[in-house]
């Protein structure tokens, strides 16, 4: 295992439970809900959210890059950059529901090596390093071994995300599964790294939503891509899967 990784894995773990904690702090309070210029919620948890990583890394490792979604870009000259979301799942967080984690996902000359999702309302970590398997604190996991999409557990997120054009292949591919359900965010796609549904399908993502989300998937043993197969993680559409069901469920996106 590369030591750089594996440092920054472990300092990593320790940052985003600390951030995860001053979002906490915020979590079920009256809070000042702003709206950005794309119509999103913003709130100041995850301001300082974002600000506690970016400060704690930073210390760490000054040269590194970030991509945050509330402060934007900062370049680096180690060939490492960390991509953040301090809170995913606003809507959730300002409702009161316990459905959103602190994102961090952590590049190394473009790939993405590490990824951290942390609840600290329901106190879970899931966590993954390049190489070293997927974990929901100190558990391993693993994703699901159904292999026909009409034994599948489908998971979405909002269905205004899925308009006009986009919401025929979402209908088709709901009626070729078995069951489906409206687990959303970030949540679902740790849902399917731990086992627990087939597949998540979403729309309308940025690349802070999705960078760390990725390698937990897919060192789970899952599949993720774009709704074409690619790993544009710069397009709003996104699909994880269990693997085994990735290619079917492509198909039908691709009607």
């Amino acid at each position: 295992m590369n030591p750089d990784w594996q440092f920054r894995y472990d300092e990593a773990l320790l940052a985003v439970r600390e951030a995860g904690k001053v979002a906490l702090r915020y979590f079920d309070t009256d809070l000042v809900i702003e709206t950005k210029a794309d119509a999103s919620p913003v709130t100041v948890a995850d301001r300082e959210t974002e600000q506690s990583l970016r400060s704690r890394l930073l210390q760490s490792f000054p040269d590194d890059g970030f991509l945050g979604e509330e402060f934007g870009k900062a370049a680096g000259a180690s060939g490492y950059r960390w991509i953040i979301d301090p809170i995913d799942g606003t809507r959730s967080f300002i409702r009161g529901i316990p459905m959103w984690a602190t994102l961090v996902g952590l590049e190394f000359q473009g790939e993405l090596i590490a990824g951290f999702a942390y609840n600290p309302a329901l106190e879970q970590m899931h966590h993954a390093l390049r190489g070293q398997g997927a974990y929901r604190n100190d558990r391993p996991i693993a994703v699901t071994r159904t292999s026909t999409l009409d034994r599948a557990m489908i998971a979405y997120s909002s269905l205004d995300y899925f308009k006009d054009e986009r919401r025929p292949p979402l209908d088709h591919l709901l009626k070729a599964s078995d069951r489906s359900r409206g687990y959303c965010d970030y949540y679902g796609f740790m849902l399917v790294a731990q086992g627990s549904v087939d597949l998540m399908i979403d729309h309308g993502v940025h690349i802070w939503d999705i960078a760390g989300l990725k390698v937990i998937v897919e060192e789970a043993g899952g599949s993720f891509s774009d709704w074409s197969g690619g790993s544009d993680l710069e397009r709003p559409d996104v699909l994880a899967s269990n693997g085994t069901l990735h290619d079917a469920a492509l198909a039908i996106l691709r009607r």
